[in-house]
Order: structure tokens, then sequence, then C-alpha cells
């Protein structure tokens, strides 16, 4: 009888020291919540209890850098309210919009705008006046000059310009077409939703393009990290064409570049080339390397975003092969994506998180939260990115990329032209690369000019009147 009570004792003890030490693990996840996790799960844009917060508080305003208003909240006379965006069409995928929905920093800074940081006695006043405190202000790192310059150098084309300080991580400019208005979005929703529209969609980092020659910075790449010690000594002979297992891939106007090396090919953004020393790759090696470059994974922005998707293996054809290696077959890629890559290259292979969010203020100016440039990884090595530091400055001063050449800043890129389907002859055009000088901090662009023509027709154009107007301020 002693003997079985004892035991009775024992599972009763074992019972509660269970249940007591899972009370204490979550009243520990109950701090860790509270103290960590608790205002990331409210600011998810996809908490729709956020929106509880606008009866006790008026939307803050989301600010360029320069101090510009992107977007505000107007009270009517009958106590209303509506949102009002002074720059309209401009700033319309990177602000977005705050009816029918949320997109852009309407949707990602949604919390961060319905919180109040007032002088507490004013927000008590306000509470027993029964008004509405004032919501804190979302300070962009989003310059007005430079997104000003590439909206409209992108003029009446589809497309996409996106710009970047590859030492902060600071994104300058948003600009997609075709764009919408943001104060009309509620009046315009059927058409914008409509079949066949895209007027929504972010171009700049939701947009999957071929990358056509602008691709030739990773294959370079592969064939340098295959060949450290050989890499010099490459050469090949362009006729305008290179021709395996009947297919065939042509430069650019069957031009024929001659005698080429590497750097000379990749200056020349000579196709033939570039088709014949892909073959020599190793596709496993090459799936790596661009699996490190960011392919096939989610971008490190706090912002809506698209993978881009590399894919190339032992079963694919030589004629995919050869595709592959000038920016054609599977390969799709983002232009915020080309961005962080020639970010990284300019930056030594380090590259920094990307940001559009400077700070947080509240309705006196007064400093709530801020962002501080963050290093998200180093890509490849210093070694390596001098290497293409080198390549892409031969773009502009011997290649493709002539019209950036004898300026008062030093450029470099990479042009590309891009087919957009094998049913048709049009073509996107690229353009991805950086520009220094001395005083000012280094900017990175990508540009992508939709159904238009040759990169260094309509894209470069496009990156000097934003390197022009960013180093002669």
């Amino acid at each position: 009888m002693r003997k079985g009570k004892t035991q009775r004792n024992k599972e009763f003890l074992v019972i509660m020291y269970l249940f007591l030490g899972l009370f204490l693990a979550m009243m520990v996840y109950f701090v860790y919540f509270q103290v960590y996790k608790s205002e990331a799960f409210i600011n998810s844009p996809y908490n729709s209890l956020q929106d509880l917060f606008s009866e006790h508080v008026v939307r803050g305003d989301i600010l360029s850098a320069d101090g510009e208003v992107l977007a505000t909240t107007k009270v009517n006379d009958d106590g209303t309210e509506h949102r009002d965006y002074p720059y309209g069409r401009m700033f319309s995928h990177a602000v977005g919009y705050a009816v029918n929905g949320k997109a852009g920093l309407e949707n990602q800074e949604n919390f961060s705008m319905l919180r109040s940081h007032e002088f507490i006695l004013t927000r008590v006043a306000d509470d027993l006046a029964g008004g509405k405190s004032q919501g804190d202000n979302v300070v962009t790192t989003l310059d007005t000059q430079i997104q000003k310059i590439a909206y409209e150098a992108l003029g009446n084309y589809d497309g996409a310009v996106i710009v970047m300080e590859p030492r902060t991580g600071k994104i300058l400019a948003m600009v997609s077409k075709p764009d919408y208005d943001p104060n009309t979005v509620k009046t315009d929703w059927d058409s914008l939703t409509a079949e066949g529209s895209t007027a929504l969609y972010n171009r700049a980092t939701q947009g999957k393009y071929a990358p056509g020659s602008v691709f030739k910075i990773f294959t370079t790449l592969e064939f340098y990290r295959e060949n450290p010690e050989s890499y010099n000594t490459y050469q090949y002979d362009c006729n305008g064409a290179f021709t395996v297992d009947g297919q065939t891939i042509h430069c650019a106007g069957n031009k024929q570049h001659g005698e080429e090396t590497l750097q000379t090919s990749f200056a020349n953004s000579c196709n033939s080339s570039f088709a014949s020393l892909s073959l020599s790759l190793d596709r496993s090696k090459f799936q790596n390397t661009c699996d490190s470059l960011l392919f096939n994974q989610n971008l490190p922005i706090a912002f809506e975003s698209s993978k881009s998707s590399f894919s190339l293996t032992g079963k694919d054809s030589k004629a995919m092969v050869m595709e592959t290696g000038i920016g054609q077959g599977k390969t799709l890629v983002s232009p915020l994506h080309m961005l962080l890559i020639v970010s990284a290259i300019d930056n030594d292979g380090v590259l920094m998180t990307p940001y559009l969010v400077d700070h947080i203020q509240n309705v006196s100016g007064v400093e709530v939260s801020a962002n501080k440039p963050k290093e998200y990884a180093a890509l490849m090595t210093e070694k390596e990115a001098q290497f293409l530091q080198e390549y892409m400055r031969s773009v502009v001063t011997d290649g493709t990329g002539g019209k950036l050449a004898g300026q008062s800043y030093e450029a470099a890129g990479k042009t590309g032209t891009a087919q957009v389907s094998d049913s048709t002859d049009q073509t996107n055009a690229w353009f991805v690369g950086y520009a220094a000088k001395e005083g000012y901090e280094d900017i990175a662009v990508a540009v992508i000019v939709e159904n238009s023509g040759a990169g260094s027709t309509y894209a470069v154009p496009i990156a000097k009147k934003i390197f022009d107007v960013y180093f002669n301020r």
C-alpha cells in the first residue's frame, strides 16, 4: 500500500514539474515576444488590425530625404480624411497608395504612420477632447531631384530605373512605368485592375526580364574563377557569328569584332565570344556562382520584390548553354537584383542591405527610430570585384558605354540588349553600372527600357542624365 502511494506521488511530481516547465517556458516566450517580437508582429503589413489605430491617430506623412512631402493626410471640413500625393505619378510605385488595400511604403510603413509620439500631454488632451493625435512621419532615402530626372528620362517608355548608394544601401530613386496617379486610385480601380493592365506592378523591384548582355558580368566572373591564372590569355576571333550543333549566336548587327581578349569581348559585348567561352564552363560551378549572387532567393529588402531565376544543368543542350552565357535562355532578373550586383562590385565585393526609410520622426521632427547602413554579405572577394571594376570601366572607355566617357565623374557599367521572346524582334535596352567623383558618394543605377532597342542607345543616356544631375549639384 505504501509502495503504491509513493509511486503515485512520484507521478504527481512529474506531472507538476512538467506543467511548471511549460508555464515557465510560456512566461519566457511571453517576455521575449513583448521585448523583441510584438512590434514586428503588429507592424506586419498583413496585420489588418493596424487600421484600428486610425480611430485615434491621423496618419502621418511620407517625406523625401530632402524634406518634400510625398504623401500626407488631408482632413476635410466634415472630419473625414483622405490621402494626398503632391507629386502624383512620379513616386507612385515607391510611395504606393492607401485605399483599396495598400502598396509601397504606404503598406510597408503603415504601422509607423499610425503611431503617435507627440508630447504625451498633447495626446492626453486629444483623447479627452475626443480628437486624434498626429501620427509619426516616415522620412525616406528618396531624393526628389534624382527621382524627377529618372522619371522624366524614361519618358513614354515602359520600364524601370532604380538608383542606390553602394556604400550605404540607400535607395535614392525608384521609377516604374506604366504608372498610376495615387490620388485617383479609388476612382481608377477598375481600369487599374482590368485584365492586361500592369500599371500597379512595380517593375523596378518585381519585374522579371531576360538580362541580355548585362548577364555577362556573371559569365565573366565565372570564367575568371575557373581560370584564375589564364583568363588573361583568352583569345577569340569574332566573325560576327558562332555556330554549334545547328545553333547560331549572332553579334549585334552581325558585327565582326575580329581578335578579342576576354576584356575586349566584355567591353564590346561580343555575343560570339561569350557563346564560345560559355561552353567551357563547369555548369555546376556556374549554378553555384549565380546562386551565391542572389539568384533563386528572396532579395534582402523590406519591400515588395521578386526572385530572379537561373538554372543550368547537365541535361541542358549546348544551345541552351550558349543562350544562357549571353543572358538569354531561361534566366530572368529584376532591375533591383542587377542594381545590388553592381553596387557590390563598386563596394569591393560587399553588398550593403538596401533600404528606403532613413528614419521615423514625430510631428515635431524628433527622431523616433532610424535605419543605419548595414552590411548584408560579401558577394565576392575584393580581388574579384576589382577585376570586374576594371572590365566595367573598359565598357565606358573602349566599348558600348562610350556615351559616359569624358565626364566630370568616372563611370563604369555594362550595356545589354535583350530579346523579348523567340517569336519577336523586339528588344529591351539595359544599362547597369555606377559612377564616382571626389566629394560625392558613389551611386549605382539599373535601367531597363522596354521594347526600345540597343542598351547603348536607349538605356545609357538615361543613366547619363542621372549621373550628370547628381555629380553636378
